[in-house]
């Protein structure tokens, strides 16, 4: 005799084994299309600024700092080294004379056994003559798609004058989305009167089609304040995204410089005021925010301000979060108190491989949060279905972002 239980998985399709409910995670989670929602990537069109290969993979500031706490050199003899051989002793430190045990470091593990290159060699001459090998067209399009990734948004400031000088006469990859960063205008000598800063976003807004304008933001921020930033945000930043229709993204927690002999490995992080974006989000109910924090003690705390205000999205674990035990941690928590509301992660990425490494390994972490939550879900009485499964993770990887900014 069929129970109406057993009719209604069948007629349902409902997913009632652990197991196999796992595995249809794992299996949408690693076959769905992402789009990254935060990179500092470039097309080939922008020249010197499209990053990519064997030795800026290895001269990537995490590993950097990294190579300085076990290498017996100093930062001025690191730094009058060539990038050539700024790799190899990265290379030769983390990777022949200790265990790559860090995320940074299996993220290069990562990327040279996707390309079937060996993980234990003595030097890099196995590996620089692969990349150098390489058309970069053919090789972008090849990363996007072992990455699975539809797309990036990129991280264009009008401010840099190499930048400049390309967007003058550029046809971008129509993969490559860009978005105005505001770092120098906001945070700066830089930042001008309200006036002309005005002009010179609305100029810059017509040239780059942003999906979003972005700044990233001290631990110190505060909203509202009688400062320079907070006086542009009100009169020239908001108006402008309100007008314009775009979305604004905050990415706070960030301190800048902490060991200036590191360069741009010497930013560090701190706890920041949620109570700041709170404010703005109830001020400005008609501006879309996405928001980061950089601060793993401040996760709770915009989960619960989601919850809050539905023109507050929470987005990735950036930067020092990129862990697989932090994300793990974060993402359980938005699951719980967001369900499918947020987007999981971004990469984050400045060198075109790390794609690969960065969603790899994203990938895992979110398909192991979504399978306990569908799993806690069975346990309370209600079965998922495939179709549902591949409804929620196109939300989480592309709709969400997409509903927010417009279409992409």
């Amino acid at each position: 005799m069929v129970t109406s239980t057993e009719s209604r998985t069948k007629f349902y399709g409902l997913l009632t084994d652990t197991e196999e409910l796992r595995a249809e995670v794992e299996l949408v989670v690693n076959s769905t299309p992402v789009m990254d929602v935060h990179t500092h990537l470039f097309p080939s069109e922008f020249n010197e600024l499209c990053l990519y290969g064997i030795d800026e993979l290895l001269t990537y500031h995490y590993l950097v700092a990294e190579m300085f706490r076990s290498a017996r050199i100093t930062h001025d003899q690191f730094w009058a080294m060539s990038k050539t051989a700024q790799a190899d002793l990265v290379w030769k430190t983390l990777f022949v004379d200790n265990t790559p045990t860090s995320e940074a470091a299996q993220g290069i593990v990562s990327v040279l056994d996707v390309f079937g290159l060996d993980t234990r060699a003595e030097d890099l001459k196995e590996a620089r003559e692969f990349f150098n090998s390489q058309r970069l067209a053919e090789h972008i399009d090849q990363v996007f798609d072992i990455a699975r990734v539809s797309g990036v948004v990129m991280t264009n400031d009008p401010l840099d004058d190499a930048e400049k000088e390309i967007w003058k006469n550029v046809s971008v990859d129509p993969r490559f989305k860009s978005s105005l960063r505001l770092d120098r205008l906001l945070n700066g000598s830089d930042a001008g009167a309200g006036a002309a800063t005005r002009r010179l976003l609305d100029q810059w807004i017509q040239r780059l089609d942003p999906v979003y304008l972005a700044v990233s933001l001290s631990p110190d921020f505060k909203y509202p304040s009688e400062d320079v930033r907070n006086l542009l945000l009100r009169e020239v930043v908001l108006p402008a995204v309100k007008d314009h229709g775009l979305a604004l993204t905050l990415m706070v927690g960030v301190r800048r410089g902490v060991n200036p002999n590191l360069r741009e490995a010497g930013d560090a992080l701190g706890r920041a005021d949620v109570t700041a974006i709170e404010r703005l989000c109830a001020d400005y109910p008609e501006v879309r925010f996405l928001v980061t924090f950089l601060s793993r003690e401040n996760q709770h705390e915009l989960c619960v301000a989601a919850r809050k205000f539905s023109n507050l999205l929470p987005f990735g674990c950036w930067w020092f979060l990129n862990n697989p035990s932090i994300v793990s941690e974060i993402t359980r928590e938005r699951f719980e108190l967001l369900g499918q509301s947020f987007i999981p992660q971004h990469s984050d990425a400045r060198v075109l491989e790390q794609l690969i490494y960065k969603w790899k390994h994203a990938r895992r972490q979110i398909a192991d949060a979504l399978s306990i939550s569908y799993e806690q879900l069975l346990q309370n009485g209600r079965a998922v279905t495939r179709e549902e499964i591949s409804r929620d993770v196109n939300r989480l990887f592309s709709g969400n972002f997409t509903d927010w900014v417009g279409a992409v």
